[in-house]
Formats: C-alpha cells, sequence, structure tokens
C-alpha cells in the first residue's frame, strides 16, 4: 500500500448558507454545520484511504461565532494522524461575508474515520508522508488526542462500575441539582 502526503487529500468545500438552514434570528443550526463537517471528513478519509469510510468519534466541537444566512462555510479538511485502519481528520471551518470580505473562523475539529473493506471489515490505510514541520506538529498533536481520548473512556467506565450511587452523590453535593425520587 503506497504512502500518502497530506496534501494528497486534502479537501475544502464551500456551501451558501440559506435560509432553511438556519433558527429564525437568521443563524445556521449546529447540526447543520456537523453534518457538512461529517461530509467533508468522508470526502478526506475515503481520498486517503481509497475506501468506504465511517465515523468512528467527533472531538472538539466548539461553536466559537456564528454563521449567518448568506454567508459562505467553507470546511477545510486534511488527514492528521493515521493507525492501522483509522485516520484522524482535522476540520477548520470559515464563514465569508461576500459583501465585505469579512471572515471569521467558526470552529475547529477532529473526527476519526476508520475505512472498511467490501464486506465491512477494517481495512489498513497508507501511511502518512511528512512534508514538512506542520504535517508532524499535527500527527503529535492527534496522538495525543487520540490517547486522551482513550484515557478519558477507560477513567469513566472504570469511576462507573466502581462508584456507588450513594458515594457518587456525596462527590457532586454542591451542584446545581435537586432529587426527584
Amino acid at each position: 500500500m503506497e504512502a500518502r502526503t497530506v496534501d494528497f487529500s486534502r479537501t475544502t468545500i464551500t456551501e451558501l448558507m440559506i435560509p432553511s438552514f438556519a433558527n429564525f434570528s437568521g443563524k445556521v443550526h449546529g447540526g447543520i454545520l456537523l453534518g457538512m463537517m461529517d461530509k467533508v471528513a468522508y470526502v478526506c478519509a475515503a481520498k486517503h484511504s481509497g475506501a468506504y469510510c465511517v465515523t468512528v468519534s467527533v472531538d472538539g466541537v466548539e461553536f466559537k461565532e456564528p454563521v449567518e444566512v448568506g454567508e459562505l462555510v467553507s470546511l477545510s479538511a486534511s488527514v492528521n494522524y493515521v493507525g492501522n485502519s483509522s485516520m484522524i481528520i482535522g476540520i477548520r471551518v470559515e464563514s465569508l461575508k461576500p459583501k465585505t470580505g469579512q471572515k471569521k473562523h467558526t470552529n475547529s475539529c477532529y473526527f476519526t474515520m476508520v475505512a472498511k473493506n467490501e464486506d465491512g471489515s477494517l481495512m489498513q490505510v497508507p501511511k502518512l508522508i511528512f512534508q514538512n514541520n506542520e504535517d508532524i506538529r499535527r500527527f503529535w498533536d492527534a496522538k495525543n488526542l487520540k490517547k486522551m481520548r482513550n484515557e478519558i473512556t477507560v477513567m469513566l467506565n472504570t469511576e462507573v462500575k466502581e462508584m456507588s450511587f450513594d458515594a457518587m452523590l456525596q462527590s457532586i453535593e454542591g451542584d446545581r441539582f435537586e432529587l426527584g425520587f
């Protein structure tokens, strides 16, 4: 399997934000943007792997700026990390007001995608070829993101299994809740 550069699968999709994408105040729904992010992550992962890909997880979605009707939204995706069958796709979302040229960075996030064979089993993806220091930094960041996500999953699963409900209640004492039972 031939290794591929980050540029090989780098993908940008731009779309006009129309009224049916928005709420009553003219702001685009986050779910619309998430759907667009999933689409660009798929295209990028499929180009890199040469296969059908599915989303495994999404990390770091934080909407920094609202997107409004009439703006052009560009989603730029690149493969930041490859494992055996998984790829972490970094996505940067920017909006542009065509009349003024004003750009804003609305959010960045990471989609973990896996490549699948025709029978639905996981398949190996090509290695990445680093072409610059930025490629190395993004790979390092994504590898650490994967490690931290795994540690959080283990921690949550272990604590829930080992902690009694009384201990849970004691640990959240003083937080904003009331018992309704």
